[in-house]
């Protein structure tokens, strides 16, 4: 069996900043902008649409750029790589060029 190719970051994984930017915008701004959107008159439905991009938006930033500077200052998505981590495959069970007959 042919290991797993993995990628080698240096620096912030990108990546893994959008996706948790993503999943924290929908967790945290959703609430946040349907409870704002109590504290004004939303007549129409293009009315609530632009509410929700005008609050939504800063939101996101926000959110992007907390994520970003936590992802610079801890490391985090690294894929979980640890600097005692080595590159070889541990193949226990798997077939082996040893362990295979004449």
């Amino acid at each position: 069996m042919q290991p797993v190719e993995r990628a080698e970051y240096e620096g912030v994984d990108y990546a893994w900043v959008m996706q948790t930017t993503f999943v924290v915008t929908i967790l945290v701004g959703a609430p946040a902008v349907a409870l704002l959107s109590t504290l004004v008159t939303l007549e129409s439905w293009g009315a609530r649409a632009a509410f929700a991009v005008r609050v939504g938006a800063p939101i996101w930033f926000v959110t992007a750029v907390a994520v970003a500077l936590y992802a610079r200052r801890t490391e985090a998505g690294d894929g979980g790589a640890g600097e005692g981590d080595s590159d070889e495959v541990d193949d226990a069970g798997g077939d082996d060029d040893a362990e295979k007959g004449d």
